[in-house]
């Protein structure tokens, strides 16, 4: 019994110890848990107190220093999209991360962090610079799915603002020598109610760092972005002296297309008028074909070139080039109307003049049949030679044309030969209007070399030219 006693006695002990060892977890597990709350509920109220106490009496409507120095606004841009670029429009479109730095020693404050990282409702309750874009036409502000603002601010005042925008901004271009042309398109920003003796703006990074536009970044078809530099400037107004900063973005128009568009289309329609060239004058009805519809072709290639570009009042280096082809293309037609005049002239010269031989022959004829001398024939005596008479009459008849002598000494055409004559064929009745014209062989040398000549100047004036245009300044 007494062995039992005691075995009882240790049991008890032993569950006594146990049940001390949990109760002791489990009250030090309380107080951790306690004292972590508590420590983040401290934290938090801090957090909280330094708010409160940076709002307490601060006045949103007057800039940092007011009545003392100027307010110094730092700002840098990352491009986080270019393009597109609207020739008709004159104007640019992209997206960026507009950031700004200012001081502004009312907002300091002493606490566990450096640095308070707080939503876009603190913006509105503290002084923000009043800039806007003077050349921009439709800005945007992003507000999906809240408004994209970051807003910062460092324990000695110093606060970070940064805005997502899509600008649309207003690119002034000179299109003259498009389309190997390149445009400097700028975007200008600034205060607009303060000048700069109250706030000044500049540029974070340096002029070489504070606008980024990475190479994913541009998503043009008709242009290079090669580059892109900065710089400020002031602006006297009725109001006041203002700062202006300005970022200019250097476009390089590519040539691909209209390249295969107009040129390439221009140059083969100026060869094919000249094919013409190569055919007998007398086919007039296939080189009146090959003169009209190369007219036609050129004045649709001069229309459809002109509706990619805005209706400026002066001509284009492709409007040069346009107007020099459909003058090639013209003179075609016109040096075939002239090779047709003169050939028509020249036959009819003929034709008179075998008309008038005819004539004397069929006197002679006359003359020899009723036994009178011809005048022709009459010597010195007054005596008539009817040898002489009719050797006269032979050379006349061998001397006139083809078409004008008696019909009885040629036989009669066959009928196939008739039909083909009656198409205008290569052997006309009238022999005059067969062949090359004189007008036709010096055209197909003239034509080619002043064309060559004409294309090699034109490419090497254009394309050695710098024809990157600096936009004109408006304000």
């Amino acid at each position: 019994m007494l062995i039992v006693k005691v075995e009882q006695g240790f049991l008890v002990v032993g569950c006594l110890r146990g049940m001390a060892f949990v109760l002791t977890c489990l009250f030090l597990s309380c107080v951790n848990s306690a004292w972590g709350h508590s420590d983040t509920s401290i934290y938090l109220d801090n957090i909280t107190r330094i708010l409160d106490r940076l709002l307490d009496g601060y006045d949103n409507r007057l800039r940092p220093g007011f009545g003392g120095p100027v307010t110094e606004v730092k700002t840098d841009i990352f491009v986080t999209s270019f393009g597109p670029v609207s020739d008709v429009e004159m104007e640019y479109t992209m997206d960026v991360f507009f950031r700004q730095t200012w001081i502004d020693e009312r907002l300091k404050f002493e606490g566990p962090i450096e640095i308070l990282r707080l939503n876009n409702l603190m913006v509105s309750k503290i002084w923000t610079p009043d800039t806007f874009f003077r050349n921009g036409k439709r800005s945007i502000s992003h507000n999906m799915t809240t408004p994209n603002k970051l807003f910062r601010i460092m324990q000695n005042g110093t606060i970070l603002y940064t805005m997502r925008l899509t600008i649309n901004a207003e690119c002034p271009m000179r299109l003259m020598n498009f389309p190997m042309d390149g445009h400097a398109c700028p975007l200008k920003f600034g205060s607009y109610a303060y000048p700069m003796s109250e706030i000044v703006y500049t540029w974070k990074k340096g002029p070489l760092s504070s606008v980024e536009v990475p190479q994913e970044s541009s998503s043009l078809l008709q242009y290079d972005l090669i580059g892109q530099t900065v710089s400020s400037e002031r602006l006297q107004s009725n109001t006041g002296e203002y700062v202006i900063m300005t970022v200019h973005f250097h476009l390089q128009r590519k040539m691909g297309f209209f390249l295969i568009q107009t040129y390439i289309p221009c140059i083969m329609t100026v060869i094919l008028a000249q094919v013409s060239f190569w055919i007998n004058k007398e086919s007039v009805p296939a080189r009146t074909v090959f003169g009209i519809t190369t007219v036609l072709t050129m004045t649709t290639l001069s229309i459809s070139a002109r509706h990619s570009l805005p209706k400026v009042s002066y001509a284009t280096a492709m409007d040069w080039f346009i107007a020099v082809c459909f003058a090639f293309v013209f003179s075609a037609l016109i040096e075939f109307a002239a090779v047709n005049y003169f050939s028509t002239l020249q036959a009819n010269r003929e034709l008179r003049k075998a008309a008038a031989m005819k004539a004397a022959a069929q006197e002679a004829a006359a003359a020899a049949a009723a036994g009178a001398p011809p005048p022709a024939a009459t010597g010195n005596d007054g005596e008539v030679s009817s040898t002489d008479a009719t050797s006269v009459l032979k050379k006349r008849m061998n001397s006139a044309p083809v078409f004008d002598r008696p019909a009885k000494t040629f036989p009669n055409p066959p009928v196939n030969a008739q039909a083909f004559l009656q198409q205008g064929s290569a052997v006309p009745a009238n022999n005059v209007l067969t062949g090359t014209s004189i007008i036709d062989k010096y055209s197909r040398i003239l034509f080619p070399l002043s064309f060559g000549a004409f294309n090699l100047v034109y490419w090497i004036v254009y394309l050695t030219k710098d024809t990157m245009e600096m936009s004109r300044d408006t304000v």
